[in-house]
């Protein structure tokens, strides 16, 4: 059997649920295809929800290999300034990240404890990144998604959503890859009344935790 069939039979072993439903799906999209052939609009949509499949396929063959660690922890500093009152503030944070899908997708939840005399603020986020290996000791990951505001002043507690944008860089110096570190700039836009707009640098250690 050749490499390529090994891996085909691998993938089809760990996912079978998803490669039956893509092939169920590409199966009706090729007979509405065939339905739609005389209505050309209906055809190019069709087509390119037949391209997203492709991707989806993509993505099975791709999951079939394992990741380098089953997560990633990492602890640091975040600065944040915010750019209507721009005020800034200095806080400790600390992330969990693992990979669902290897090459294609990491999951990201973080928390960031802000403190001042007067409030205190909880921010708790979820980020969809997709990495890139630059190296064997570089990574670069992009990655977007949901964050919960939750902040206590003056007696008063309000909780809001913000949507969040970054640019992970994570630096490994040994091969091991059991530490590095990481620079994650990034941008926050709040969905609150007052569409809070912040721009924000953390950075610090990385603690990869190996396959039991």
């Amino acid at each position: 059997m050749s490499e390529r069939c090994r891996k085909r039979t691998c993938c089809q072993r760990r996912h079978p649920r998803l490669l039956r439903a893509v092939f169920e799906l590409s199966r009706v999209l090729e007979n509405a295809l065939r339905i739609a052939e005389g209505t050309p609009v209906t055809k190019y949509a069709l087509f390119g929800v037949l391209l997203l499949l492709g991707g989806a396929n993509a993505f099975a063959q791709s999951a079939d290999k394992e990741p380098k660690e089953l997560a990633v922890v990492e602890l640091g500093a975040a600065a944040g300034w915010n750019i209507a009152s721009g005020g800034s503030n200095v806080a400790p944070t600390a992330a969990v990240e693992a990979t669902p899908i290897e090459k294609w997708l990491e999951l990201e939840a973080g928390v960031t404890p802000i403190f001042s005399r007067h409030s205190t603020e909880w921010d708790v986020d979820l980020l969809f990144k997709k990495p890139w290996t630059l190296s064997k000791k570089v990574e670069f990951m992009a990655g977007v998604g949901p964050e919960w505001v939750h902040v206590r002043q003056g007696g008063v507690t309000t909780n809001s959503v913000a949507g969040e944008v970054v640019l992970d860089f994570m630096f490994w110096p040994s091969k091991k890859r059991r530490f590095g570190w990481y620079l994650e700039p990034g941008y926050e836009y709040g969905f609150g009344r007052a569409h809070e707009r912040s721009a924000g640098l953390s950075g610090g250690l990385l603690i990869a935790i190996p396959w039991p």
